[in-house]
């Protein structure tokens, strides 16, 4: 699918009738501002929104190695597919507002990926904002990849066709790590998959307005994220934080954005996908209109979506 002019990418009528019951129960209980949380609050009401899988999803083997990432030593989590060796390598990086969010929260979500792909998977725990701001997140996720990149022998995978994939803030790292990787030119990245990520810090776009509260990501916690994430405006302007601002996106691997209707990061994702499509890479642009953000986590029972299980099968297809 060619991407689709940001200008014309909406939302439907009503949400998916599963997500619409799913925030019909939200609205019931209503989330607290993240904010009011406090930094550990936030972080443990997060990791309590998304159930454990009773029967998770099956792979091979799973271990955690720390690693040296270059500027501090980070945990990564490493799926082995029931494939035979050498696998092509994933490197997923988790959502979260680069300030929660963690290895478990995404466990089924990568354990999904990693059997519909056969590919190793490797999940990269990030150092988290506001502790570290950027761009420790992105250096983490860097040095993991190239991690993966320098130990491919051992690993067993293969080095030309090292993948990388997050969702929201991830999608974010994951796309800044490829603009890096292009510009430093010692880490070769083949294809980003990038679910509803974050690409700018404009708040003014139609999706922040038609969706800026009441379903699951509003406005107000992506102002009070990037506040976290960001030491400056100057950062705010940097393209390894916010990919859209760049001026150049020729020669990046090929892409696959995918965009939900009602989601406040909607139109950003839809203006990036179209900005590395103009300039010559080859682009995937998939677009939910009645779904919401965080739906690739909403596949454990009894928050197990349609459109969670259709997010997983288009990433997987296009790794």
């Amino acid at each position: 699918m060619a991407s689709i002019n940001p200008e014309v990418v909406s939302r439907a009528d009503e949400p998916h009738p599963e997500i619409a019951g799913l925030l019909q129960q939200m609205g019931a209980a209503p989330m607290p501002p993240l904010p009011s949380l406090g930094v550990e609050g936030a972080r443990a009401f997060v990791d309590g929104m998304f159930p454990e899988a009773e029967n998770p999803t099956e792979v091979a083997d799973t271990m955690e190695l720390v690693i040296d990432a270059g500027e501090a030593d980070i945990t990564v989590r490493v799926y082995v597919p029931e494939a035979e060796p050498p696998f092509d390598p994933l490197v997923y990086v988790h959502g979260g507002g680069w300030a929660t969010g963690s290895l478990d929260t995404f466990e089924e979500t990568c354990r999904q990926l990693t059997a519909a792909t056969d590919r190793l998977t490797v999940s990269v725990d990030y150092r988290l904002s506001p502790e570290a701001k950027f761009p420790a997140p992105l250096e983490d996720v860097y040095g993991a990849a190239k991690w993966v990149q320098d130990n491919a022998e051992a690993l067993q995978v293969d080095p030309n066709d090292l993948a990388i994939a997050g969702d929201s803030a991830g999608g974010n790292l994951a796309a800044g790590v490829s603009h890096l990787a292009r510009d430093r030119g010692d880490l070769h990245i083949s294809r980003q998959v990038l679910l509803y990520p974050v690409t700018d810090t404009n708040f003014d776009t139609a999706s922040y307005e038609e969706n800026a509260e009441g379903y699951l990501l509003s406005k107000a916690d992506m102002e009070h994220f990037w506040d976290a994430y960001l030491r400056d405006d100057t950062d705010a302007r940097n393209p390894y934080a916010a990919p859209l601002q760049d001026s150049d996106f020729s020669d990046l691997p090929a892409t696959t954005v995918m965009t939900c209707g009602f989601d406040p990061l909607r139109d950003e994702g839809a203006a990036y996908a179209q900005a590395v499509e103009e300039a010559g890479n080859d682009v995937n642009h998939i677009h939910y209109d009645d779904a919401i953000h965080g739906i690739a986590q909403m596949v454990i029972p009894p928050m197990a979506i349609e459109r969670g299980a259709d997010i997983i099968a288009d990433a997987a297809a296009d790794l």
